[in-house]
């Protein structure tokens, strides 16, 4: 008997048109043979629709302006559902979809964060990725090398901040610890988004000024000079590390347009390496994925130097796109992509 599973897709998060594109994809490459869909869309005020039209339309971004396609629905927290509530406005009356896996393709904001993730623990709802907690704290670039640091793992230097903070001191405190270029980084938020690379005091205020308007927390971190690696990691108990992949922005650096509009970076799977250094490399992927408390799947991203690997961030919920290194990486190991995705529904459902 086929399994229903909900697609979640859009949000308010300032990644809505990435996760669109990521959506579309996995909704084309789920296993027809096993698995019925219902896609779920959020708009970017928050408004909850089932979507019954096509993965085109999630792609190019207008599934919302087709009226005639759409069902106001959300989630219901009751475990007694353990689904959707879909409501008919014309007389009324409201209708239970169930629902018995969700993958929440959501990345930033109210996605990736974990609330997502703590709604659907109070659905009662298997869902595909990292819990509440393992969420939460991977977001959170500052929370995820603070615990990373402490669990031995080489992380890039980071100064942190709030809001609230004197930012005159903030800039000084930062002069005093690290040369120019330096990066200014949202703690809160992915694909590059609201980050500036910083060459002087003046591009540091305004990168300050930036990063703020994305979240309450920042971080500003040293140029590292280095190869961008990064390792596809999934599993509950027993994770498994792909090969590594190498990312060559061709740019600045690996910004949101370098990663989705210029198509000017190069992808490289799997990257020139080693035996010894791609190990090491997934070692530490995996201690990364353990020390998060992470389950189901995650991009582990890293720094190679000279002097060896630097954790600079972990995505818990990585990009499905067509250029997106996740899926590429796991092709590499043997995975496909229909493949890959039936894998992450049943680790969601407690396989090891």
């Amino acid at each position: 008997m086929k399994k229903t599973v909900a697609i979640i897709f859009g949000g308010e998060s300032s990644e809505y048109d990435v996760s669109c594109v990521s959506a579309a994809n996995v909704a084309e490459n789920i296993n027809p043979d096993l698995f019925e869909t219902v896609l779920v869309g959020i708009t970017k005020d928050g408004k909850w629709w089932v979507f019954n039209g096509s993965t085109d339309d999630m792609r190019n971004h207008i599934w919302d302006t087709k009226q005639s396609l759409l069902t106001p629905a959300v989630i219901s927290p009751c475990k007694a559902h353990h689904g959707i509530i879909t409501f008919d406005g014309a007389n009324g009356s409201f209708n239970i979809i169930h629902i018995d896996i969700v993958f929440p393709v959501l990345h930033g904001k109210n996605g990736e964060d974990g609330t997502m993730q703590g709604l659907l623990e109070l659905s009662g709802i298997p869902y595909v990725g990292c819990n509440t907690y393992a969420s939460a704290v991977s977001m959170d670039k500052a929370a995820t090398k603070t615990i990373c640091d402490e669990a031995g793992i080489p992380v890039v230097p980071f100064i942190t901040a709030t809001k609230n903070c004197n930012q005159s001191l903030l800039v000084q405190k930062c002069e005093d610890r690290y040369s120019y270029p330096v990066f200014v980084k949202p703690a809160n938020a992915g694909s590059s988004v609201g980050i500036t690379k910083a060459k002087n005091k003046q591009e540091l205020i305004k990168g300050i000024e930036l990063a703020f308007k994305h979240d309450s927390k920042l971080l500003i971190e040293p140029n590292i000079v280095g190869r961008e690696i990064e390792v596809a990691v999934y599993g509950n108990q027993k994770p498994f590390a792909s090969v590594c992949g190498e990312i060559v922005p061709n740019s600045d650096f690996y910004d949101y347009e370098t990663k989705y509009i210029s198509d000017a970076a190069d992808c490289i799977a799997p990257a020139s390496l080693d035996e010894a250094t791609a190990n090491n490399i997934r070692t530490l992927a995996i201690k990364v994925y353990n020390a998060l408390g992470c389950s189901g799947f995650s991009r582990v991203d890293f720094f190679l130097t000279e002097d060896g690997a630097y954790l600079n961030e972990i995505n818990t919920i990585p990009g499905f796109t067509p250029i997106s290194m996740y899926p590429k990486l796991m092709a590499c190991a043997g995975i496909n992509y229909s493949d890959l995705i039936t894998k992450l529904l049943s680790l969601a459902e407690g396989e090891e």
